[in-house]
């Protein structure tokens, strides 16, 4: 049997998940499970390196999170599903790594710089957010993880992985393998203002949203901004509406919208009817199966417990490996 490769990635659990989450991300994982040895986690720690000042909404979206994940095709017989805390073995390589990682390598890192922009409504000065990028390779490396499925924005965190694994076995010896980012071709997905789908600018169409929910949001959505009347041509190419309907209305609809949109033959109000009916029916398979999960709460706690124990199985095998290479045994 071909020994498959294994790759890690994870999520923080600060809120529901939408369809920038399910593109950018969890399809990619879902159809990487039969191709590799998947680690998934829910990264709490992380969530607290921001929201440290209201930790009960964070545990209070695991389970969520976790529903969301098994809703749309992540299954615990393909991957293992955890939970980062449930995992203390993280805790003690981010302490041993901290001891290695030079402050500058820190500092560089732009998704740091951008973080202290966005979020300057909260105090970020702390030495948990300063040095998440430590814990973020404590969890990849902790499972000898060969690939990490992410975006673009999380490249450089990655790379940081890489220099502080790089680091440890120039010290201590060979350990760790380092990993490689994988990135994959993701749609264009914005939220209903053009900007980019998240929980914060309150944009986004979230995966367990209704019908009415759903087409209340795509009422809402920012189409061509030079389209003042029903009687002006429109320019699909710029229409947020549009680039939906590539990917959620079968091909020969989209093949008519386009140049109907053009002749102004049809208006916005009824091109985002059709695109919140077919948004709809495309999330009805994953709004039933959360249902079925929401109604099995136990089942739910039973797999997180699982992943969990077999994560740490896992973890803990290399915590014993490290400490004996550190002289810490």
């Amino acid at each position: 049997m071909t020994h498959k490769r294994r790759i890690l990635s994870g999520m923080r659990p600060t809120g529901p998940l939408h369809l920038g989450n399910l593109h950018g991300a969890l399809l990619n994982w879902v159809d990487m499970q039969d191709d590799y040895d998947c680690f998934f986690f829910i990264a709490d720690w992380h969530a607290l390196t921001s929201d440290y000042e209201d930790p009960g909404r964070i545990s209070g979206f695991i389970r969520e999170l976790m529903i969301d994940w098994l809703s749309v095709g992540l299954t615990p017989e393909k991957s293992t599903l955890f939970v980062q805390s449930l995992v203390k073995e993280h805790a003690e390589l981010f302490l041993l790594l901290s001891m290695i990682t030079p402050v500058p390598w820190l500092e560089r890192n732009p998704t740091y710089k951008d973080q202290l922009v966005q979020l300057d409504s909260k105090d970020l000065s702390t030495f948990g957010f300063l040095g998440y990028p430590v814990l973020q390779a404590a969890d990849i490396i902790i499972y000898k993880a060969h690939g990490v499925p992410v975006g673009v924005d999380q490249v450089p965190h990655v790379e940081i992985t890489r220099e502080i694994a790089r680091r440890f076995n120039y010290l201590y010896g060979e350990v760790f393998p380092e990993p490689k980012e994988m990135l994959t071709a993701t749609p264009k997905i914005l939220g209903m203002d053009r900007r980019k789908m998240s929980k914060s600018y309150h944009n986004a169409i979230f995966l367990k949203d209704g019908t009415d929910e759903i087409a209340a949001k795509v009422s809402r959505m920012i189409t061509d901004p030079q389209r003042k009347r029903r009687s002006d041509p429109g320019d699909p190419g710029v229409c947020n509406v549009f680039e939906f309907h590539k990917i959620y209305t079968e091909p020969e609809k989209v093949a008519e919208i386009d140049p109907a949109c053009r002749s102004a033959e049809i208006g916005c109000v009824e091109c985002k009817q059709i695109m919140a009916d077919r948004l709809a029916n495309a999330l009805a398979p994953i709004r039933e199966k959360r249902r079925y999960y929401e109604a099995r709460p136990e089942l739910v706690e039973e797999i997180i417990t699982a992943g969990s124990d077999c994560a740490r199985d896992t973890a803990r095998k290399t915590i014993e490996e490290v400490r004996q290479v550190v002289g810490l045994e």
